[in-house]
């Protein structure tokens, strides 16, 4: 052992010399692993791609805010629209190729049923796609 023996009461002071076997025999271990694998390393594959033309990019399709108020009065694109004529325009809208993302932006003092009502309303009449949009800088963490 690097610090004597246990029994030795020939030396008062442990032994000071340090052991270096088991780091000289670590390293030779590890100079022979990286002298087999270095060439690994810088053998390449030759690989023949094949070529590909990328198709253009796909149109965006257009984006209907529909905004409710806290009276539950609604507001297509920014203009105001009776409940009657909300049926329609979502069924000439879901009928657009391709289809529009309605984007729903209610005040936070909606009630909820308008909010599901016009969801179902859009479901029912084709629209698949219905985001939410929420403004971050008034949330109560915030405040």
């Amino acid at each position: 052992m690097a610090f004597g023996g246990f029994n030795d009461n020939q030396q008062a002071a442990p032994m000071a010399d340090i052991n270096i076997t088991p780091m000289v025999d670590v390293m030779l271990v590890l100079l022979v692993i990286f002298i087999i694998t270095a060439p690994l390393f810088t053998h390449a594959v030759k690989v023949d791609l094949p070529t590909a033309q990328s198709a253009p990019a796909p149109e965006k399709p257009e984006t209907i805010a529909l905004s409710i108020d806290r009276a539950g009065k609604m507001f297509w694109n920014d203009a105001p629209i009776a409940e009657n004529e909300l049926a329609p325009r979502l069924i000439a809208a879901a009928q657009k190729q391709p289809q529009p993302e309605l984007q729903l932006r209610a005040d936070k003092d909606t009630r909820y049923q308008v909010l599901a009502e016009v969801m179902s309303l859009a479901q029912n009449n084709g629209l698949t796609k219905i985001g939410f949009v929420t403004d971050p800088k008034n949330t109560q963490a915030n405040k």
